[in-house]
């Protein structure tokens, strides 16, 4: 059968770096760090006391208090970057198929605080059970989709990815194919996260995950830098809005980019390292690229996964030049978690605004904080470090890998 093409019309976000689409990409292009101290718990006692919080947030800006009781933080982001997203793509709700219009929404823990503050609850009230009636609807991790959903009563395919940080690349790559099947105009998907919790930053220090660096948390984040120390955690949302081609063109949809491809492999190696050799991320993005039909010389630029860890950057960037060869050394590549830190389910969803953005107006966003390069990378490589740079971007293809071994690599292209 023929597959239909799928096109980006609509984008949104709340995160460290601005609670919008504008204020992000503004900020990415300036290197700004969304790093800061924790201010959502007392985090004196923890190994890590800093975070990529949302900055200056306010749920009653956006929410009526009783709305917003009901929904774990998770929620309320990914309601405000859809909110944004579909204002963006210029609906006429009354003019689209609404049975023919889905939400895939995706994170990897979701309300983790709200789970946190129902036990803290019950065994601070003698191990009485009186939990909270809204505990499972807020903590649940596809109940983000369902708001959305009801919200704009998108009757289609309505449900939630979980792969970790890979959560969010899945969930774009089963919309893409569900529209490109014929099986729906129009997809609500992305992913949102609020990690930075006791549990959250708790869990990951246990793990020695996150950076330690408390007395400079806006360098923290340095990916395939040699004092690299973890990866700092972000919390966010991002949303895309993916439209069949010839729905988007008879409404006179303004078009983003092209989705061009998506692949999905696993490494079956490890539950939380990936394979040293990068085989998994070599698979995925040599799939991905024959999904979209296209040659590694087509690709432009590559936003790695590039989280700032010992063995992750290390395995990336090996993988980059096995698949790419000689042409890996034209590339641009770069890490915006340098800048939003790694947002765990929704930073497939965050770090394709990012590459939709480089297509759309010929800027790479820059990998900050560099200092000194880490030795067992390639330094021929263009990391793209400190500064962005103007380039034509043709086709851009964006990298993320999740604990279990979940690997997705996504491609847009320039749309023509």
């Amino acid at each position: 059968m023929e597959l239909k093409r799928v096109v980006v019309t609509g984008l949104g976000t709340i995160n460290a770096l601005g609670h919008n689409l504008k204020e992000t990409w503004d900020n990415m292009l300036d290197g700004v760090s969304g790093a800061g101290p924790i201010t959502h718990f007392d985090a004196s006692k923890f190994k890590t006391q800093f975070a990529c919080e949302v900055k200056n947030y306010d749920p009653l800006k956006y929410f009526k208090k009783p709305v917003a009781r009901k929904m774990d933080k998770f929620t309320q982001f990914a309601i405000i970057a859809a909110d944004e997203a579909v204002a963006d793509a210029g609906f006429n709700l009354d003019k689209i198929n609404l049975d023919r219009s889905g939400v895939i929404w995706a994170s990897g823990i979701g309300g983790l605080q709200t789970f946190r503050d129902e036990i803290v609850d019950y065994t601070q009230n003698d191990f009485t059970p009186r939990f909270n009636p809204f505990f499972i609807p807020k903590m649940i991790a596809d109940i983000a989709a369902g708001h959305i959903s009801i919200k704009y009563q998108f009757r289609g395919p309505n449900y939630a990815t979980v792969s970790a940080c890979a959560s969010s690349s899945h969930a774009l790559i089963d919309a893409y194919n569900l529209i490109r099947l014929g099986k729906a105009d129009i997809f609500i998907a992305g992913g949102s996260e609020h990690a930075v919790t006791e549990a959250g930053v708790g869990g990951f220090n246990s793990m020695r995950a996150l950076s330690t660096r408390n007395d400079d948390p806006k360098t923290a984040s340095r990916p395939f830098d040699a004092g690299r120390d973890g990866f700092v955690i972000g919390d966010g949302g991002a949303a895309l809005i993916l439209e069949e081609y010839e729905h988007a063109k008879k409404r006179g949809a303004k078009i983003y980019a092209e989705f061009a491809g998506g692949g999905m492999t696993a490494d079956a190696h490890h539950i939380t390292a990936p394979h040293p050799e990068g085989r998994g991320a070599t698979m995925v993005m040599k799939v991905a690229i024959e999904d979209a039909e296209l040659k590694p010389e087509d690709i432009d630029y590559v936003n790695l996964h590039g989280t700032s860890t010992g063995l992750g950057d290390i395995a990336e960037t090996k993988a980059v030049v096995n698949v790419f060869g000689e042409h890996a050394y034209k590339l641009s590549i770069s890490s915006t978690k340098s800048m939003t830190g790694h947002l765990l389910g929704a930073t497939g969803a965050m770090e394709a605004l990012a590459s939709i953005m480089a297509i759309k107006t010929g800027n790479i966003p820059p990998t900050i904080n560099h200092f000194e390069l880490e030795p067992l990378i390639d330094s021929k490589l263009d990391f793209t470090f400190n500064k962005p740079k103007k380039r034509n971007v043709r086709a851009a293809l964006s990298n993320t890998f999740g604990f279990g071994g979940h690997n997705a690599s996504l491609i847009f292209k320039k749309f023509e």
